[in-house]
């Protein structure tokens, strides 16, 4: 690929880059689109000016950069939790190690590459994109000890950042299990795969095996229902009540009253609806929580059962309870609010068969997806292209749309395509049985992360040596030399990827073109007066799988094709700012796995580490350089037992709660007395059937953010310590919270039921003024 290409696509993303982010400095500051970049503020309290006569507002302004930076990182995990704080520790650590890497690379390897043979050299713009690659270098040459010397700094360098990132989330963790207020998870095992008895029900088979069996710390359970009508129709009802509630009264008549919704206390126009006063009357002081769904449902095989301590809960969710380990299967509970009561309902059973069944079905659509990446590909290789189709030889003679075709069409096709691939890993994910929210996104994550390297990386190599009618793979020992002739190859491909993924990706991602439209649908469409607003949650399924990408491919470019490493720090620069600005005002943290995403990327950068290594030491082969491949070697040993012992040291303290801390925090409690209330409060922690009570209702309607109030400006907001009191997290039924506190000083604490569904309007909530 000439770098005339190269510079065309830069060009082209540069320009929707700044458009994009010059739009949103601008719309973020439009009363009307409050509710599309202010989301989390506005459940969380904020101030915001509704002046239409502020000029400022329509003059593009950085200062939402600067407020970004200026956040530190407690602000942020007070404001957001431990997850999001791990993700940005990601993006730090990735401008920290490719900041070394540019320096050391740019300053020694790219000149050794450009002027590694002799030749008359093009101006810049004219050049192909493989002179300033490791292929450039004739063989034998004795230049190649710059590039073995690089390898060794790139390596110790990440090596020890990834050791003190690992050491500082081990206890940021530790941290976050200790530090917190008291959570019902701690004290609550979740059980599965009760055996069936015709003699009693699945209740009293649970009560009676603990009372047998654990009589000393056996405190109380919750069963589990099954999803059944009521549930749907609550949740349906809801809806249509704030449906109703949001419509102008004006569309088709005057209306003739209001009445109360039964299941959310909201208040419902009648405009096109005949009232049936004593159905109403009938109903009218009806509580939700009457609906029990001990009459109405089935009992599951599964249950929440409440231990008296701690370390109780901890010994039971890891011992064996039976000789038939398909029965009595036990696990941590998760937090009420990150239940998925869905997958609950599962048999125990049939979990093993969908597992295998979900990752039949994952390769298959890899393979599938083989055609789109290898069309791709074909795009890329101009010369075979008109050679298949001749007609197409006067259109690729026209120098703008060859650099068009070869230089932004394939990365923005490839793009488009992968659009399909989250919530297809998403789905998967929820048939694999997953019991918990944070957990269904974890695998999702490492499903997209494995789709993305192979079909990004692995795949598009591939194809292009074949489209160029290389020797593909023959065997094992050849495979370190095909990846070295074909990394460089792809080298400008990986150039344009980063631009459109990278660059274009992050200002989409601020300018969230999805709730724009949909907002302006729905105050066009559906006349809303009302703010109406959904609350996201952060995608860590599709961000840390795109971050690790480009740290992928930053690694393995690095000593091979260095040009790519300085759009690559940009993206990372821009990622900071543009992620940390997004989940302080837009998405909110209702759920968290408490920082289990760190194993995953620092598994993924050893690899790609010694991916690296293994690309180097063929490379090495082919320039016929022994003494670089000698060093490379012991570099792939040294990297492999780094990463056996961070797995040893550091993995488990994610997998497992640490018993002493465990037992630390029980004599804690039993010293304050705090126990006997905690076990008092543990009985209806988790419901089934959110409960909507005429207070929090009353709440929701009187604490409504748009309407009539005065807010300052949006420029002026600013994160402050105080907005709110920390809740402990045993008021998730009192309080009609789902939201999870920790007993810290937040600015986050919303009163909202939490539905099943990760994009939910939230309407039941309060706002500080």
């Amino acid at each position: 690929m000439e770098i005339s290409a190269l510079l065309t696509s830069a060009g082209i993303n540069i320009s929707i880059c700044i458009v994009l982010l010059s739009l949103y400095s601008i719309l973020r500051k439009q009363p009307a689109n409050y509710c599309v970049y202010f989301g989390r503020r506005l459940i969380c309290g904020g101030a915001r000016r509704y002046d239409p006569f502020w000029y400022e507002r329509f003059v593009p302004s950085p200062s939402w950069l600067v407020k970004a930076w200026e956040t530190s990182e407690d602000e942020l995990l007070a404001a957001a939790g431990l997850d999001a704080v791990v993700f940005l520790r990601m993006v730090i650590f990735s401008i920290r190690i490719f900041f070394i890497t540019a320096v050391v690379c740019i300053a020694f390897v790219l000149p050794v590459n450009y002027y590694g043979q002799p030749m008359v050299h093009k101006e810049i713009h004219l050049e192909s994109s493989e002179v300033f690659t490791i292929e450039n270098l004739k063989e034998g040459s004795k230049w190649l000890w710059v590039h073995c010397l690089a390898l060794y700094i790139i390596t110790s360098a990440a090596c020890l950042l990834l050791y003190f990132e690992y050491r500082t989330i081990a206890k940021m963790r530790l941290g976050h299990i200790t530090g917190s207020a008291p959570k019902p998870s701690q004290f609550t095992v979740l059980i599965r795969a009760i055996p069936w008895s015709p003699e009693q029900s699945y209740s009293d088979t649970l009560s009676k095996f603990f009372t047998n069996y654990y009589s000393s710390s056996y405190l109380s359970h919750q069963m589990v229902y099954h999803n059944g009508i009521i549930q749907r129709l609550l949740r349906d009802a809801e809806r249509v009540c704030q449906t109703l509630k949001h419509v102008s009264p004006d569309i088709s008549c005057k209306p003739r009253s209001l009445t109360q919704c039964t299941f959310c206390g909201g208040p419902t126009a009648t405009n096109s609806f005949h009232i049936l006063s004593n159905e109403a009357d009938s109903v009218k002081g009806m509580e939700v929580g009457e609906l029990t769904l001990t009459t109405t449902e089935q009992e599951r095989p599964a249950a929440f059962v409440f231990f008296k301590t701690r370390y109780d809960a901890l010994v039971v969710s890891e011992v064996l309870q039976t000789s038939n380990p398909m029965l009595w299967v036990t696990d941590l509970a998760p937090e009420p609010h990150d239940v998925y009561w869905r997958n609950l309902n599962i048999p125990y059973r049939q979990l093993w068969i969908r597992k295998i069944a979900t990752l039949v079905g994952a390769v298959a659509f890899m393979f599938v997806f083989l055609i789109p990446v290898t069309f791709i590909q074909g795009l890329t290789q101009l010369e075979q292209l008109s050679h298949a189709f001749p007609f197409l030889r006067g259109i690729l003679k026209k120098k703008f749309i060859n650099q068009v075709i070869t230089g932004y069409l394939p990365s923005v096709i490839l793009i488009l395509f992968f659009y399909a691939v989250p919530p297809l890993m998403m789905y998967f994910s929820t048939l694999e049985g997953c019991i918990s929210r944070s957990i269904r996104k974890k695998s999702a994550c490492i499903k997209v992360l494995y789709f993305t390297i192979w079909n990004v990386f692995f795949v598009n190599i591939l194809s292009g040596s074949v489209i160029r009618q290389l020797n593909v793979f023959s065997s094992v020992r050849d495979i370190p030399a095909q990846l070295a002739r074909a990394v460089p190859t792809q080298a400008g491909f990986f150039m344009t990827y980063c631009f459109t993924s990278g660059w274009a990706s992050l200002a989409c991602e601020i300018m969230q073109p999805m709730a724009l439209i949909w907002n302006l649908g729905v105050k066009v469409i559906t006349k809303n007066k009302d703010d109406s607003y959904e609350t996201l949650r952060f995608p860590y399924h599709t961000e840390i799988p795109r971050l690790l990408l480009f740290g992928l491919l930053g690694f393995t470019n690095s000593v091979i094709a260095p040009l790519i490493l300085p759009f690559l720090l940009i993206y990372f620069f821009l990622a900071y700012l543009i992620y940390k600005n997004q989940i302080l005002n837009v998405y909110i943290t209702k759920y968290e796995s408490g920082g289990q995403y760190w194993p995953i990327f620092h598994n993924t950068t050893i690899f790609s580490l010694i991916l690296t290594q293994i690309i180097a030491l063929g490379f090495f082969g082919l320039k016929l350089s022994t003494v670089a491949s000698g060093f490379t070697i012991p570099l792939i040993l040294v990297t492999l037992l780094f990463s056996e012992y961070c797995r040893q040291r550091f993995a488990p303290i994610f997998h497992k709660h640490p018993a002493q801390v465990l037992i630390d925090m029980d004599r804690a409690d039993e010293l304050l007395g705090k126990m006997e209330e905690l076990h008092k409060r543990l009985h209806n922690i988790y419901s089934q059937i959110p409960l909507h009570t005429q207070k929090s209702s009353n709440n929701a309607e009187s604490s409504s953010p748009f309407p009539n109030q005065e807010l300052p400006d949006p420029e002026k907001l600013k994160p402050e310590e105080g907005d709110a009191v920390a809740k402990e997290l045993w008021g998730f039924q009192g309080n009609d919270s789902g939201q999870e506190l920790d007993g810290k000083p937040s600015q986050c604490f919303t009163r909202a039921s939490f539905p099943k569904d990760d994009r939910t309007p939230q309407t039941d909530l309060d706002v500080f003024t």
